[in-house]
């Protein structure tokens, strides 16, 4: 048809290598790099554990250098706005120091974006069990490419302990100055991110040339038709070519609802009205857009598990919930999207932690 001729030809050859050359040329910046300012603990941080920091700064993507360590023996962990993993806990021995940096994208609002905007600017969180902070230093990074992340209440950045989606667990397993936006949203379908100004409109006026734009949607595509969903998927595709990103679909992170064999039955499959997870495999490969199978990949690690600890990725021995997961296993899904875009070369090997 002639939406995928379109989106064929925009995503060949010249595409790839701009994604590839977008990304690589981040890594080509000194990681201690921050326009020669001496790193120093600044005012508007406060506390000893955690020590939290706010910046007032508008909108945007920031990169962040950070200096842990200190005369005692410490262990920091970091994270940014609504309860984002920047980096993981990180050992010290007394008297050292180590020098750490990342980008953070600052938006309104600082989690879901149909939320509450929270505080403005940027809130940065220390913690772990022994945080130390010898210093810190926060630059504009308005030429960061970009992970865009499309999605629902499996991705978004939760505000609420102890809901955690993989793309609020992404950034900690990513280096360099590259940005992770979050503009995943509880309960949202395939029609309804298009349909919300504030969900994939936000998206497409924020994409440059070369960013990626993650997209899983089905788990409240229930009851859409295989048409429909298919339909959405290439309208979403065609926008991101459009503005000269790379889309890349994702397939659905399972449920955890398993037959007497100990294999996930249809409804953990996102088997409903339509087969989804099918649906998107082929509108991938109809469009030659990347594809995640998460759903694949998350399988063949909750039936490896089995029953019983497979209930340490879900939220299940908190609330029943089958469907949301943990931090742990959001750490555990990021894991194997980050193990994909190195393996599609979507980032360069030397680009993931």
């Amino acid at each position: 048809m002639a939406v995928s001729r379109r989106v064929r030809r925009a995503l060949g050859c010249a595409a790839v290598v701009s994604a590839l050359t977008t990304f690589g040329g981040v890594l080509a910046v000194p990681a201690q790099a921050h326009g020669g300012a001496p790193l120093r603990l600044p005012d508007n941080c406060a506390g000893t554990t955690p020590i939290t920091c706010h910046f007032d700064v508008p909108p945007g993507n920031y990169q962040v250098s950070v200096l842990l360590g200190g005369t005692a023996e410490g262990s920091t962990s970091v994270s940014a706005e609504a309860r984002r993993t920047m980096l993981a806990e990180t050992g010290t021995a007394a008297g050292e120091h180590v020098l750490r940096t990342f980008t953070v994208n600052v938006r309104e609002a600082e989690a879901e974006p149909t939320g509450a905007v929270g505080s403005p600017g940027l809130d940065l969180h220390f913690g772990g069990s022994a945080p130390r902070l010898a210093g810190l230093h926060v630059t504009p990074a308005r030429q960061a490419p970009q992970i865009l992340l499309v999605g629902d209440s499996t991705v978004c950045d939760q505000p609420g302990a102890p809901y955690t989606g993989w793309g609020q667990e992404l950034p900690q397993l990513l280096r360099g100055r590259v940005a992770v936006a979050n503009y995943a949203d509880s309960g949202e379908s395939s029609q309804s991110v298009l349909d919300n100004p504030l969900l994939f409109d936000a998206v497409e006026s924020r994409i440059r040339r070369g960013d990626l734009v993650l997209i899983q949607l089905a788990h409240n595509d229930k009851s859409t038709s295989a048409e429909t969903y298919r339909a959405n998927l290439t309208t979403m595709a065609e926008r991101v070519v459009a503005k000269g990103g790379q889309p890349v679909f994702v397939t659905p992170i399972v449920r955890r609802r398993f037959n007497s064999d100990g294999t996930l039955n249809s409804v953990a499959l996102h088997v409903m009205a339509a087969n989804l997870p099918v649906e998107m495999r082929a509108v991938a490969a109809e469009l030659d857009v990347p594809l995640i199978d998460l759903t694949q990949l998350s399988k063949e690690l909750v039936e490896r598990l089995g029953v019983e600890a497979s209930k340490d990725l879900f939220l299940t021995n908190v609330n029943g919930d089958n469907t949301h997961t943990s931090s742990y296993g959001a750490l555990q899904f990021a894991s194997l999207v980050t193990a994909e875009l190195r393996r599609q070369r979507l980032v360069p090997a030397h680009f993931v932690r």
